[in-house]
């Protein structure tokens, strides 16, 4: 996982004899607490659960409240990014619940033990997430309720400092004596709801209470002999999908790794794939053509035929940012394996926090566009376009690896990075996740991590390619990967997070 302390809280749950869900849920939870800076209680998420004969999706997103329209947007030129109007009905709490009551052996409350502990207790802040916590008390200096409940004296917890948030303790403890019931139906429903009503938001009591994850095949594609499975959308994990099936026209493989060939066919495949996604990805209910049209062998050698090795092609297209996302996955001795993403979409999420509750609210409603007509054009009971995708390879119809990049439009970019490593170039997991890594950003502009070689870095822009100045690290994501032994398995945790890979 991303942080240290929610490692050892899923580790605690195999050591007392629970599954791989069991300790993927209990690190979830706690993550929530000691990483706030990227998902919490009011956030939505991803399952892909291999339960050791067969692959089982979970689309774990929530909807818009019920009443809104194109018209409440009426005079903006895209959807806000804070306040009540970017905030759908939260679902991590829901896919905590279902993935429990289907795969968990332990207890439900067993889950939370580690995360109550360190809300009421306190946790020790670590170095990246106080970094984005600093800045964080920049952007959402205007939410009262933020401040009060996420800035003690003031200010964001640094590096070592201990972080307490009793608020949290109760709401998980209410969540857990309930099995989520509080949350969608009970007294945390109430006070969301009236929070909401008391600042000009639309949720309504029926909106949480009508929501519900919903169980899915997963799609894949295949790639130089084995299969990568991605949530249908509205996710976006079908760019990464498109991307592969075009990269699999062509053989990388020839080119040397990290070399401008290789990095330029990589980036041409995502751009075309990143503008399908954009065009076309919205609530399934509300899109022009099935996932699957997008795979078709026809579809993609006709894509891959546009791509030229001397030059960059400009789509255009755009791209929704954010990055705030907690990517963890477990595995346990009888060969279940889960691969999870949770995801407050950009840092604290909307900036809501619900008084009195430590929830601070996702703002997933800001992935919706403001076009009439478009399939992710905003509107009542209808879910928006994701970012965050978990990731899972099979072999031969058995698992092989569970993997996830979190990071916004990093993920599906990263999701290929990481095939395109370990598949073509034979990589282990940590040097693929270790190593440096490209972005494709909203106006096809990219950003190469140091380790690019200078001669790379000029051929590329000798083909066309426009550069990012001055690139935050933040935007080149976090990975962690799981992959199959024959006795066992290789775990990897990303250096650009606080993290580590951990079993016994």
């Amino acid at each position: 996982t991303s942080q240290p302390l929610a490692a050892q809280a899923g580790l605690r749950m195999l050591l007392k004899g629970g599954n791989a869900v069991d300790a993927v849920l209990a690190t979830a939870i706690t993550l929530t607490i000691v990483e706030p800076t990227s998902n919490g209680i009011g956030s939505d998420a991803f399952a892909l659960v291999w339960d050791g004969q067969k692959l089982h999706g979970i689309n774990g997103s929530g909807r818009s409240p019920k009443t809104w329209s194109l018209g409440r947007f009426a005079g903006l030129d895209e959807m806000p990014s804070s306040g009540w109007d970017t905030v759908t009905v939260p679902g991590a709490v829901d896919i905590w619940v279902q993935l429990s009551q289907k795969f968990g052996k332990l207890p439900f409350d067993d889950l939370f033990v580690p995360a109550v502990e360190y809300a009421q207790n306190g946790f020790i802040v670590s170095p990246i997430t106080a970094e984005r916590w600093a800045a964080a008390a920049q952007t959402y200096r205007s939410f009262a309720d933020f401040g009060k409940t996420f800035l003690p004296n003031g200010r964001a917890p640094r590096s070592g400092e201990l972080f307490r948030c009793p608020d949290q303790a109760q709401t998980l403890q209410a969540i857990a004596a309930s099995k989520g019931e509080s949350f969608y139906r009970g007294d945390l429903a109430e006070r969301i709801v009236r929070c909401a009503k008391n600042n000009g938001g639309a949720m309504t009591l029926e909106d949480l209470a009508n929501h519900s994850s919903d169980w899915e095949q997963p799609i894949s594609v295949d790639y130089r002999g084995v299969c990568l499975h991605q949530i249908r959308p509205n996710g976006q994990g079908l760019a990464a999908l498109i991307a592969l099936g075009l990269l699999r026209e062509f053989d990388i493989g020839k080119y040397p790794v990290d070399s401008a060939d290789s990095t330029h066919l990589q980036i041409e495949a995502m751009k075309i794939a990143l503008a399908e996604a954009y065009q076309n990805i919205a609530d399934r209910d509300f899109m022009t053509m099935a996932p699957e049209d997008f795979l078709a062998e026809t579809f993609l050698a006709r894509r891959a035929g546009e791509i030229r090795m001397d030059q960059a092609a400009r789509p255009g297209s755009k791209i929704p940012l954010g990055h705030g996302t907690v990517y963890l996955t477990a595995a346990d001795e009888k060969g279940m394996m889960v691969s999870f993403i949770q995801s407050n979409y950009m840092g604290f999420g909307s900036g809501i926090v619900v008084p009195d509750t430590g929830i601070s609210l996702q703002n997933r409603g800001c992935g919706f566009v403001l076009k009439k007509g478009h399939p992710n054009c905003v509107g009542g009971g209808k879910r928006p376009f994701h970012t965050i995708i978990p990731g899972f390879v099979t072999r031969n119809k058995q698992a092989l690896m569970s993997f996830g990049v979190m990071g916004g439009n990093m993920q599906a970019q990263g999701h290929v990075q990481m095939m395109v490593r370990i598949f073509d170039y034979v990589q282990n997991p940590q040097a693929a996740c270790d190593a440096p890594r490209w972005y494709v950003d909203e106006n096809f502009r990219i950003a190469l991590e140091p380790g690019f070689s200078a001669r790379v870095v000029d051929e590329l822009k000798h083909r066309g390619h426009a550069f990012i100045e001055n690139p935050p690290d933040s935007l080149f994501g976090g990975a962690q990967l799981i992959y199959c032994l024959e006795n066992g398995y290789c775990a990897a945790s990303d250096l650009r997070k606080d993290g580590q890979a951990i079993g016994y």
